[in-house]
């Protein structure tokens, strides 16, 4: 028992060193080339702006108003700032720590919990990939309508398969020769996005935007401020403004492979603000042009819509050849990114050890391999979704993505409270770095209540399917010993029992027929 608790107290311990160079599990492999700001720059955009925003206008207008986004915006901007500086400071005081969202949960709260985030960012960026899918052959099924139903019928699975064992063959290539892909893809997809702010720069009309600034009423009067209405459309919009912004974590997830960790930090706080002023005018110019209404009645991809009816033909295939360029190198960032979770997790003893195996090029071979088959599951499982399958894909993505940036923030605050000889030498202060972690978990904690019971529920599920995984793992590290602590036994039992009733739920509801 003495050597059982000691292993289990261990989990806790803040190595002096990467986890990975202490990994007992690490084999020797080529080292990929460094990436440079410019490199984790692309990857931090790219990784967020995908295909949400090319649907953003219609998104937003169904739920809020001009006064309603504003806020809604206000309050986002401010609460995902204090999880992408907690990101940020993380990498001045920790640079050590090269495994990123992973690490800081593994070496916080222990290898249950390191597990649980590991594994959770990784199945949830499966359904990210599918949810590309569906986009992809949505956007394809404006040029040839009726082939690809709703994204995901038999074909639309058939060609979404092939497209994503294609990306895994070009991950196989190495997170740098993917991040050089990348710069060019986030060019690509940048350019439709700019040119629809100049046009509706040039169309925004002010008093169309005051007009129905908080609402307008069925009888098409405009409606004054109410707080308990607006509250209303601020809480609509979350779960849109949370989508929006996953990938925000980008360069701190490949920051093993990063130049050095002041080029991960500058990356992450530049991309994050570059993105945020994209989405807001994608967002809010498009109200100077047409009411709340009409715009939340539109379908989507909604920017192709209003270029299409405001500029003729071509505006509207800009942005289809847009959405499709975006949507392909998001995927191709994702399928990079998500991979290397297994394998930060393998070295630990966390996952089973097949996942340490690279490749000559330094990719990690195997954790690509097991992405596409997981994500080829998924996209069988996603053609019996009824309704609007993307929706369901990004909506369990925002769910499971939340505790991993909950935990981050917490592990902050954390580590300002047991090592604040970090701060000093890192050149960050200990109120800010507590301010912004205390900051950083009340907003994720929110986050996770917008969410809504049922999308929890089904998260449980999906990771109590992973548990097996786990346990693999541990009887190979340590035979015959204990895997689980009395606390780790209990939260363990809790998203068994949770999981149970998320399927049983999920089946009631017809979300799969």
């Amino acid at each position: 028992m003495a050597g059982t608790r000691h292993a289990q107290r261990s989990d806790t311990a803040v190595p002096a060193q990467s986890p990975s160079a202490q990994s007992p599990h690490s084999v020797p492999v080529a080292q990929p080339a460094q990436v440079g700001f410019v490199a984790l720059f692309a990857l931090v955009i790219s990784a967020m702006v995908g295909g949400g925003v090319f649907s953003l206008p219609q998104n937003m207008a169904q739920h809020a108003s001009m006064g309603g986004q504003l806020i809604a915006w206000a309050i986002t901007g401010v609460g995902m700032w204090f999880i992408v500086d907690t990101l940020r400071i993380l990498t001045i005081v920790q640079p050590d720590l090269k495994d990123g969202l992973y690490s800081y949960a593994r070496y916080g709260f222990g290898g249950f919990v390191g597990f649980l985030v590991a594994y959770g960012y990784w199945i949830c960026n499966c359904f990210s990939l599918v949810a590309y899918g569906v986009l992809v052959m949505s956007t394809m099924d404006i040029f040839l309508p009726g082939t690809f139903i709703n994204g995901n019928n038999l074909l639309s699975v058939l060609v979404s398969s092939a497209i994503m064992w294609l990306m895994v063959g070009i991950s196989m290539l190495g997170v740098t020769t993917g991040a050089l892909i990348n710069v060019v893809g986030t060019v690509c997809k940048i350019v439709p996005v700019v040119v629809f702010i100049i046009a509706m720069l040039t169309l925004f009309r002010g008093g169309i935007a005051l007009h129905d600034f908080w609402g307008m009423a069925a009888d098409g009067a405009p409606l004054a401020f109410d707080l308990s209405r607006v509250g209303s459309q601020v809480s609509g919009s979350m779960l849109v403004t949370l989508w929006l912004f996953i990938g925000m974590e980008g360069a701190v997830v490949v920051s093993g492979s990063a130049r050095s960790s002041k080029d991960v930090s500058r990356a992450t706080v530049a991309g994050y603000l570059t993105v945020l002023v994209l989405y807001v005018l994608v967002s809010i110019l498009p109200l100077g042009v047409y009411d709340m209404d009409a715009l939340g009645a539109m379908p989507n991809p909604s920017m192709s819509i209003i270029m299409g009816e405001r500029f003729g033909t071509w505006g509207g295939a800009m942005v289809n050849v847009g959405v499709i360029v975006s949507v392909l190198f998001a995927w191709l960032v994702w399928t990079i990114m998500i991979s290397q979770m297994p394998l930060f997790a393998a070295r630990d003893g966390l996952f089973p050890r097949s996942f340490c195996r690279q490749n000559r090029h330094g990719a990690p071979a195997v954790g690509l391999l097991w992405t596409g088959v997981v994500c080829q599951v998924l996209f069988l499982v996603c053609h019996f979704v009824q309704g609007d399958a993307w929706n369901v894909m990004i909506s369990i993505t925002s769910v499971m993505a939340m505790p991993c940036y909950l935990l981050c923030c917490l592990y902050l605050w954390r580590l300002v409270r047991r090592r604040p000889t970090l701060f000093a030498a890192g050149g960050v202060t200990r109120r800010r770095a507590l301010a912004v972690g205390i900051l950083g978990s009340l907003f994720s904690l929110f986050l996770v209540y917008s969410a809504g019971l049922h999308y929890l529920m089904v998260a449980c599920a999906l990771f109590a399917i992973g548990l097996p995984i786990y346990a693999v793992a541990r009887r190979q590290r340590a035979p015959g010993e204990r895997f689980l602590s009395r606390r780790e036994l209990i939260l363990f039992a809790a998203i068994v029992v949770v999981g149970v009733i998320g399927v049983v739920g999920t089946w009631r509801s017809g979300m799969f027929g």
